[in-house]
């Protein structure tokens, strides 16, 4: 199953977001975005929503495209961003700040090397972090995509793979 054949899935409803599946993998070239971010990017998003038929139609996607590096780089975004996002947006949406002096206590040592570059890496978990509605998150993993002079419209690329996939899940369920 590719992204055609995803895109069949979706009901009438799901006609704008055909259309922006579309767009975004027709255009991966004109994104801002290289092949290894692009499709990092986009599993790492699959594997967050859990999405089997969009795991398997992004993974026929990217077959040829990527290494398997970039595959398990996406996997570990997806899974670390899947505990920092709940813990870092309950410290921000928290007003009871005295957690924030708190130590974390969470493991991530794999961050530090995650297997791919670090602003690929960055992107991924920046994508997944917006996913999942942390502002604590976004903001830092966008500082450091900044730094590492990514640019605005790759930052934008991300996000917009996160809105559109997420609608996509969303009209297929419906369908």
């Amino acid at each position: 199953m590719a992204i055609a054949d995803y895109k069949q899935l979706l009901g009438d409803h799901g006609k704008d977001t055909k259309l922006n599946l579309s767009s975004l993998f027709n255009n991966v070239d004109t994104s801002g975005l290289t092949t290894d971010q692009f499709y990092g990017t986009a599993l790492s998003l699959a594997y967050s929503i859990a999405d089997e038929e969009l795991i398997a139609a992004i993974e026929a996607e990217a077959e040829g495209k990527i290494e398997d590096n970039v595959k398990s780089a996406a996997k570990l975004a997806a899974t670390l961003m899947a505990m920092n996002n709940v813990y870092y947006r309950f410290l921000h949406l928290s007003s009871d700040k005295q957690f924030t002096k708190l130590p974390a206590g969470l493991r991530m040592n794999a961050m530090a090397n995650p297997g791919v570059e670090k602003a690929d890496f960055e992107l991924y978990s920046l994508a997944v972090s917006a996913l999942n509605g942390c502002g604590l998150c976004i903001d830092s993993h966008v500082k450091t995509l900044l730094q590492h002079e990514v640019s605005a419209q790759a930052i934008q690329s991300s996000i917009k793979l996160a809105a559109v996939l997420n609608a996509a899940v969303t009209a297929r369920k419906l369908s």
